[in-house]
């Protein structure tokens, strides 16, 4: 049948995806006080100050390649060889092994959390979602027509996952398990125990686990990060990490699926995980190239990198500290914290969206409600990575507007 205009509807897919955080944050009313000077600590960018250097030896590694033109054509779907090889070589543990093909490259974490999603939950099954959690799992999964599930996590316990509460999502459609540890938006660092009772759930339900681990290794003194992947031989886990956060380099775009499986469970998954790869046809091929030395950058530039970021969470601590109203939940590790609001001795302060639209308004300091992470109750998320003497203005203000508002 002739059609007699161009009537052009968009895609179902293109329709049901939505990031929770655009949806709040591009219509937040942010006018920042011109009288004072805008810090944001809303943007999870190690880059965006500048005071997170990348090593040099990083970047050199990334001029060889460019000077060396054979690193200019496209890679197989999967990454290269070498490259996968230095990724398995690097995370590789006696009690999860590793080999090339156990890694698989991708655009970004991001790229390779869509990847785990894509090959281990079909539309109309559900997945479980950490809440607080980063929203780019809700946006990959209900974008595939995936339904999700929140479990939530406890502030009283440092943001430790409430397992009643996750093991009664669970039914006979539930395809996976997301951990996301250490955690964006919380901080939290999950001790060995705590990781030990997730995994006893996993192999009750004989139901596989996404483990975001793109923070890997960014633990604060007394707090340990533990690969999840190496407290079991039974449950099957795909671990997704890259560049971004440790290496200080989000916008080279690379990050990797790690395939920990003993016991054959993802004999297909490997399959489709090679099928999915052939849609963008792999990462960026100059970084791929450079991968192998760039993961040899030295220890040094994690120990100054993690003394920076303790130093910051120090004054966070500090200075966020017995503020009447405002309730901290101190991190063990990455780059946020959370930061709870009593509403009810803030009388002209409706909400997190509110308080957030008000303290940029008067205050100029940015941060993000804790909707967009779908948190219970009040909270702001707060990115402790700007220099110190940002930092310390930036909670003055707080201070400040508590103060201000505070019955």
């Amino acid at each position: 049948m002739a059609r007699d205009s161009f009537a052009v509807p968009a895609s179902v897919v293109s329709m049901r995806t939505r990031n929770p955080i655009r949806a709040i944050v591009d219509n937040l009313k942010v006018k920042p006080n011109p009288q004072k000077e805008f810090i944001s600590l809303a943007l999870g960018d190690p880059t965006t100050f500048g005071n997170f250097k990348l090593h040099p030896t990083c970047v050199e590694a990334v001029k060889t390649q460019l000077d060396s033109y054979k690193a200019n054509g496209y890679p197989p779907s999967v990454g290269i060889e070498p490259a996968r090889a230095a990724v398995a070589k690097a995370y590789t543990r006696p009690e999860a092994p590793l080999t090339a093909a156990d890694v698989i490259l991708g655009s970004g974490c991001s790229d390779a959390l869509n990847l785990c999603i894509g090959v281990l939950a079909n539309e109309g099954q559900n997945i479980l979602l950490p809440m607080p959690g980063f929203s780019l799992y809700e946006t990959l999964a209900s974008s595939k027509g995936i339904e999700c599930r929140f479990y939530k996590l406890d502030p009283a316990r440092t943001w430790e996952i409430d397992l009643p509460h996750l093991e009664s999502l669970v039914d006979d459609n539930t395809a996976a398990i997301v951990v996301n540890n250490p955690s964006n938006p919380c901080g939290s660092v999950y001790s060995r125990a705590h990781l030990l009772d997730i995994l006893a759930v996993a192999e009750k339900h004989k139901l596989p686990i996404i483990a975001d681990e793109i923070y890997a290794d960014m633990a604060f003194a007394g707090h340990e990060f533990v690969p999840l992947a190496s407290l079991t031989t039974t449950v099957p886990i795909l671990t997704t990490s890259g560049l971004a956060k440790k290496y200080l380099v989000p916008g080279w775009r690379l990050g990797w699926v790690l395939i920990h499986d003993r016991n054959g469970a993802f004999a297909e998954v490997r399959k489709g995980l090679l099928n999915l790869t052939q849609l963008i046809l792999g990462p960026n091929s100059i970084i791929q190239a450079a991968l192998p030395e760039i993961l040899k950058a030295p220890q040094s530039f994690y120990d100054e990198t993690m003394a920076q970021l303790e130093k910051n969470a120090a004054v966070s601590r500090e200075l966020l500290a017995g503020i009447p109203g405002l309730n901290p939940v101190f991190p063990q590790g990455a780059m946020y914290l959370m930061l709870g609001i009593d509403l009810t001795v803030f009388p002209s302060i409706a909400d997190d969206v509110a308080f957030v639209e008000k303290l940029a308004e008067e205050e100029s300091v940015l941060c993000l409600p804790g909707k967009c992470f779908r948190t219970p109750g009040s909270f702001i998320r707060i990115v402790f990575t700007p220099p110190i003497d940002k930092l310390e203005s930036a909670y003055k203000r707080i201070r400040e507007f508590a103060a201000r508002h505070h019955v």
